[in-house]
């Protein structure tokens, strides 16, 4: 409640409005946010407000709103020295296997051309209901910058489109996710903004899991693939002895179970590694990591290079000292470092022309 009027924040298709309303219930039209943005409103008086707005290519920045006359006075915000401009935000559909549809942000140049000839970087996560709106990316930004094109998929497990949603990609529905994924991918193909071989697929955590998940399933549909601290030996998640995520067995299924371990054997990346011509893969993990078992990557790394037919480079980047994700336990240069050689194995392994 900011003064006599409730503000209500909605999420629609994975973007947020917010709504106004009388104390009554009656509705008071919208408060004005740009469309595909991530909101939220606060009060800081009966008078004042902060207004919070990020974007993909907008970094977070606070408003404060003076309420009697809507008066907007930008309070804080990311310096970057990037034309925002010249780029442009639009959401497109995929069709998941069960037919479901998928939204797909498309990031990129205001004169991006669908000649199949993008190199485009396909962003997931689909798990734990956490919803994947529009966020400001450093490494995104440098990327569409260079002149690729960034694409976030909107996959179940998330929040996006209620609890029905999350649970359609958790325990036996888990491969929904991964079906999400690749028909996004395919989406982007079809529509002429990508081709195979110029296809990357990124994703860290249970966001490892799914490109290591799709990367085994579809090896053909991708040219290179990011898998940063992925949980890809889920089989034996509930045997890692250094783990404080046990919760995830919530989400994955628990293999001491038998129909839950029959359903996990179809996806875990790391029983389903055959021989095949895989993309070129760089996967990292860090040796402190309590959250996923950091031996799981070394395993999955090992199988992959013993099973490609490719002869397409699937290396290791592993981190003596860094925990679960690059900003737990790993120095900023170290991090700042691991974005450039990620945006330089993308751009050495992708098709150019």
């Amino acid at each position: 409640m900011i003064g006599d009027r409730i503000y209500a924040t909605y999420m629609r298709d994975a973007s947020n409005r917010i709504l106004m309303f009388g104390l009554d219930g009656s509705p008071l039209g919208e408060l004005d946010v740009p469309d595909l943005a991530t909101a939220s409103v606060r009060a800081d008086g009966d008078r004042t407000a902060t207004l919070t707005l990020e974007s993909f290519t907008l970094p977070e920045a606070s408003y404060r709103i003076d309420m009697s006359t809507g008066d907007r006075t930008l309070e804080q915000s990311a310096w970057l020295e990037w034309d925002t401009r010249r780029y442009s935000v639009e959401r497109v559909y995929g069709r998941s296997r069960d037919g479901t549809r998928v939204p797909v942000f498309v990031v990129g140049r205001k004169d991006l051309r669908r000649d199949g000839r993008n190199q485009v970087l396909l962003f997931g996560y689909g798990g734990f209901v956490a919803p994947q709106k529009p966020r400001f990316s450093a490494l995104a930004a440098a990327w569409i910058e260079a002149g690729g094109v960034f694409a976030s998929a909107v996959l179940r497990g998330g929040s996006e489109f209620g609890e029905g949603w999350h649970q359609d990609g958790m325990l036996a529905n888990k491969q929904h996710v991964f079906d999400d994924f690749i028909a996004a991918g395919e989406a982007l193909i079809a529509d002429g903004t990508t081709s195979k071989g110029r296809l990357a697929i990124m994703g860290t955590s249970n966001g490892g899991l799914l490109v290591g998940a799709a990367l085994t399933q579809r090896p053909d549909l991708f040219g290179a693939v990011l898998c940063g601290f992925p949980d890809v030996d889920i089989l034996r998640f509930n045997q890692h002895t250094r783990n404080n995520n046990m919760p995830a067995l919530l989400e994955y299924g628990d293999a001491a179970v038998l129909d839950q371990f029959e359903a996990i054997r179809r996806f875990s990346p790391l029983q389903n590694v055959k021989a095949a011509r895989y993309p070129a893969v760089m996967i990292w993990s860090g040796d402190l990591d309590t959250r996923v078992p950091p031996l799981a990557a070394r395993k999955f790394t090992a199988s992959l290079q013993a099973a490609s037919t490719s002869g397409r480079p699937i290396i290791l980047r592993y981190f003596e000292k860094g925990g679960h994700a690059t900003n737990n336990g790993l120095p900023f240069l170290t991090r700042v470092d691991l974005a450039a050689s990620e945006l330089a194995f993308l751009r050495m392994h992708l098709d150019s022309h």
